[in-house]
């Protein structure tokens, strides 16, 4: 059997498409704890978000931006993670 690290490395190598596509299968096979009517609001903000994206009625924030709330000013404040 592979280590994760060889799954990584040979996953990682896939095309765009193909990672994409096993990322929403390997999440789609979590299990989720939570009440259906939950995990169906969940589902269908997801999809609105997504459509918003691809027409480009929004711009999404990077996943390196974190916001963070300033208790010098007591408001929101963008952060940049370095990773």
């Amino acid at each position: 059997m592979k280590s994760i690290e060889q799954l990584t490395e040979e996953l990682l190598a896939l095309k765009s498409a193909s990672r994409a596509l096993l990322a929403q299968k390997l999440v789609e096979s979590l299990e989720f704890d939570t009440e259906p009517t939950i995990q169906a609001a969940w589902m269908t903000e997801a999809k609105k978000r997504r459509s918003e994206i691809r027409s480009g009625s929004v711009q999404p924030i990077p996943g390196v931006v974190n916001i963070t709330m300033d208790s010098r000013t007591n408001s929101l404040k963008p952060r940049f993670l370095i990773v």
